[in-house]
């Protein structure tokens, strides 16, 4: 078959690629503590599920609005008032099936083929692979450990030209657990608005933070200018397979928006909106599931940093711990391969994530404590 050229510049995701490998071990007997996954391992709430079954009880299983159900926008305007300092209006948000289908649409929305794009590195793959596909100019900030793996407004000023369109930020940060600081955001805010340059806020992991709160940047135009914020249901509410995000920007762009979408999924799941709604207020089964991340979060560093050849600064946010390997004397896929094969624990290389990777692996706590611990051990035992 003769396929068209623009495939080749999608990329894969490595996640489900070493997910891969780690079943086919299992399959032939030896026993997998994963780390890969970014996924809570937590059931989603019964209120939610609940009212899941009860919409399709009530034969809500027909077409919606494209832009998604009313009542579901204005759960995510109360949603953002109480989370983010501003209130939009049920005109921004465009509801998704997951999140990906919100940053990309953006990006197709408004970036052509020469416009230049900064995002981290390393950084949620997805970023990189649509940059590509958009035949966009890729412009990845390299993060530094020595910043705590924080975008600076300093390092984003060194990487601007006239042919800047849109900065990606991505806090809490996927996969090193860094969180941008107010003070940061708001200088970035201000770049952007000198320069008349985009921001798309990926935003996904908003309520799983610790010592410091989520600030986003959207309040500065209250997502009506030149900001999108892009939010989602798989990590807070333990809600990945039911694919459910949305997007809140500028009136004009989300009309716009809701063109792609229609021409290709027409709507988002019905009755999955419907328990969408519940969720969004269900701030209890998220306080608690975020104080369990925090408890293994503790286990992870402190173990990590008596590995041989490992140290692990404190990730602040979301469920991923960072460690630096270098002084293993391997690469972060050499390393990564290793632990699978010796010791049973599949986890990631930070190459997965970009270039800027190189020498560190992610690992995601979303496992239960004794799993970590064990995992500690047997890295230890290989690693000497």
């Amino acid at each position: 078959m003769r396929y068209a050229p623009s495939l080749d510049r999608l990329h894969s995701e490595a996640a489900f690629e070493v997910l891969a490998k780690a079943k086919a071990l299992e399959r032939k007997g030896k026993r997998i503590l994963h780390f890969e996954i970014g996924e809570p391992d937590f059931d989603t709430p019964e209120i939610v599920k609940d009212e899941a079954k009860k919409a399709l009880d009530e034969n809500f299983t027909h077409y919606v609005p494209s832009q998604g159900i009313i009542k579901l926008r204005e759960a995510v305007c109360d949603y953002i008032e109480k989370t983010r300092n501003f209130r939009p209006t049920p005109e921004q948000v465009l509801i998704f099936p997951g999140v990906k289908p919100g940053i990309f649409y953006s990006m197709l929305a408004l970036i052509n083929e020469g416009d230049d794009v900064i995002y981290p590195d390393p950084g949620f793959p997805t970023y990189s692979s649509l940059v590509d596909y958009i035949s966009a100019g890729d412009v990845p900030l390299k993060l530094l450990e020595k910043n705590e793996f924080r975008m600076t407004p300093d390092e984003i000023n060194e990487k601007l030209t006239k042919k800047t369109k849109m900065i990606i930020l991505n806090s809490p940060h996927n996969p090193t657990g860094s969180m941008l600081k107010k003070d940061e955001i708001k200088a970035i805010y201000e770049i952007a608005e000198d320069n008349n340059v985009y921001l798309l806020s990926d935003e996904v992991y908003s309520q799983m933070t610790y010592e410091q709160p989520h600030y986003s940047v959207a309040e500065y135009d209250n997502a009506s200018e030149r900001t999108i914020l892009i939010d989602g249901f798989s990590k807070s509410f333990a809600m990945t397979g039911w694919r459910l995000g949305y997007a809140i920007g500028p009136e004009e762009l989300i009309k716009k928006m809701t063109v792609f979408l229609i021409n290709s999924v027409s709507c988002t799941n019905a009755f999955i909106q419907k328990a969408g709604i519940i969720a969004l207020k269900d701030f209890d089964s998220v306080k608690k599931m975020v104080e369990k991340f925090g408890k293994r979060r503790n286990v992870i560093v402190r173990g990590l940093n008596e590995i041989n050849g490992f140290s692990c600064i404190m990730p602040m946010g979301a469920f991923y711990a960072f460690p630096n390997i270098t002084e293993t004397g391997k690469t972060s896929e050499e390393l990564a391969d290793y632990l699978l094969k010796k010791a049973g624990v599949a986890v990631l290389p930070g190459t997965a994530f970009g270039s800027g990777g190189e020498g560190y692996l992610r690992f995601s706590y979303a496992s239960s404590i004794e799993n970590i611990k064990e995992a500690i051990e047997l890295m230890k035992k290989v690693l000497g």
